[in-house]
C-alpha cells in the first residue's frame, strides 16, 4: 500500500514557515504610511496626495509600467525621505518588524550609504543609524530574527572603494558584506575591480548584481574577474542553458561552472517579471534551475515596488510549480547555507529553526 501524497500547502502554512532572505533593498521596502509621514516632516513632495493607500498603488503601478524611468522614479521618493538619522532608524526598525511578521528568521538587507548623505550625515553615521534600527527591531521581535546589513556601492558612481572600506570597518558591528547595484549595461563590475580585490585581501564577503537586465558577460565578469561569492539575481544564466526538442538539457561552460561550484543565485521572481525576465512565474527560469539543482534562493528585491513579501514569493512558486514543504525547505536551506554569517551560526539556524519548522509543516 502506497503512502498518500502530502496535502497541498495553504498560504497560511507558507506564512508560518521559517524563511531566509538574502536580497532585499532597504529603500525598496518602506511602508507607504511611513513615506507619507516622513515626507511631511522633511518637505519632500510626493507624486500623489491621496494618502498611504493611493501612494502604495502608485509605487506598484509605476514598477509594473514597463518604463524604466518610472521605475527608477519610485526610489526618488523613498531615498528622498531617508536623509536623517531618525528616518533611517525608523525605516530600518520597521523593516525588521515587517520581515519578522512574515516569518523571516534571517535577513541580509542592502542599501547604498552614499545615497543618504544629502542631509549632512557622514557615511559612518548612515550605517550607525541603520544598525540602531535593526537592533531595535530584532529586540522588539524577541530575537526571533537575525538581520545584517549589506553595504551597496552604485556601479555608475566612483565610491566603491570607499564603501568597501566602510563595510570592512563595520563587519563586526552588523555589516555582513558588500554589493554593487545599478544599471548593468555600460557599467560592468570590472570598473570596481580595485574594491573587490581589496575585499578579497580583507577576507570579506561580497555579492554583485549581475545577470538581471544584462546577460552572460555580466555574470562571467562578476564571477571570474571580480570573485563574487553570490550573484544578485543571476537569472540570465538561463541564456547558457539549452533545452532540446526531446527535453534533453545541455549546460554551457559558464552555467555548468555556476552550478558545479554552487554559486548562489539570489532570485527575485516577482521583480524579474517587472523587468521582463519572464512573462509569468510559471515561465520563470527558477523552475528549470531548481530542477537542475543550481543553488537557487528566493528573495523579494523591493517589497514596496513589487507589492510582495517572502510569503507572496514562495506562495507564487507553490501555485505555479506545485511545490510542497520540502521544496520550500530546500530553497530556505540553500539561502541559509549561502548567508554571509559564520558557519557555526548558519548551522545553528538550520538545525534549531529551519529544519524543525519545516518538519512541523510537512507533518
Amino acid at each position: 500500500m502506497q503512502d498518500s501524497a502530502p496535502a497541498p500547502l495553504t498560504k497560511e502554512q507558507v506564512h508560518r514557515a521559517p524563511k531566509v532572505l538574502l536580497h532585499d533593498h532597504l529603500d525598496g521596502g518602506l511602508r507607504p504610511q511611513t513615506i507619507v509621514e516622513l515626507a511631511a516632516g522633511c518637505g519632500h513632495e510626493l507624486p500623489v496626495s491621496g494618502g498611504a493607500e493611493e501612494l502604495g498603488r502608485w509605487f506598484t503601478e509605476s514598477a509594473d509600467s514597463g518604463s524604466l524611468e518610472r521605475y527608477l522614479e519610485t526610489f526618488d521618493h523613498t531615498v528622498g525621505v531617508m536623509q536623517t538619522a531618525d528616518a533611517l532608524t525608523r525605516v530600518a526598525r520597521e523593516c525588521v518588524e515587517d520581515l519578522a511578521a512574515d516569518g523571516v528568521v534571517y535577513a541580509e538587507v542592502r542599501y547604498a550609504p552614499e545615497q543618504h548623505v544629502r542631509g549632512g550625515l557622514s557615511l559612518d553615521e548612515v550605517v550607525a543609524a541603520v544598525q540602531r534600527g535593526f537592533d531595535e527591531g530584532c529586540s522588539a521581535a524577541g530575537d526571533r530574527i537575525v538581520v545584517r546589513q549589506l553595504l551597496t556601492a552604485m556601479r555608475h558612481q566612483a565610491r566603491s572603494m570607499e564603501i568597501a572600506e566602510l563595510a570592512v570597518a563595520w563587519r563586526d558591528r552588523g555589516v555582513a558584506g558588500f554589493d554593487i547595484a545599478g544599471a548593468e549595461a555600460g557599467y560592468p563590475p570590472t570598473r570596481h575591480l580595485d574594491a573587490f580585490e581589496y575585499l578579497q585581501r580583507e577576507n570579506s564577503h561580497f555579492t554583485i548584481h549581475a545577470g538581471e537586465a544584462f546577460g552572460l558577460p555580466s555574470i562571467w565578469q562578476a564571477i571570474q574577474w571580480c570573485g563574487a561569492d553570490r550573484l544578485g539575481h543571476g537569472v540570465r544564466i538561463i541564456d547558457d542553458i539549452t533545452v532540446g526538442e526531446d527535453g534533453r538539457v545541455e549546460l554551457g561552460r559558464l552555467a555548468a561552472y555556476v552550478r558545479d561550484t554552487r554559486i548562489p543565485l539570489e532570485m527575485c521572481p516577482k521583480s524579474n517579471l517587472q523587468t521582463g525576465a519572464a512573462a509569468s512565474i510559471a515561465e520563470h527560469p527558477i523552475g528549470l534551475l531548481k530542477e537542475l539543482r543550481f543553488r537557487v534562493t528566493v528573495n523579494t528585491d523591493n517589497r514596496l515596488m513589487s507589492g510582495t513579501s517572502m510569503t507572496e514569493e514562495m506562495w507564487s512558486l507553490v501555485e505555479a510549480f506545485g511545490y510542497g514543504a520540502r521544496d520550500l525547505e530546500w530553497f530556505t536551506i540553500n539561502a541559509m547555507k549561502s548567508a554571509f554569517l559564520p558557519f557555526d551560526q548558519r548551522l545553528e539556524i538550520i538545525s534549531a529553526v529551519i529544519k524543525p519548522g519545516y518538519a512541523a509543516l510537512a507533518g
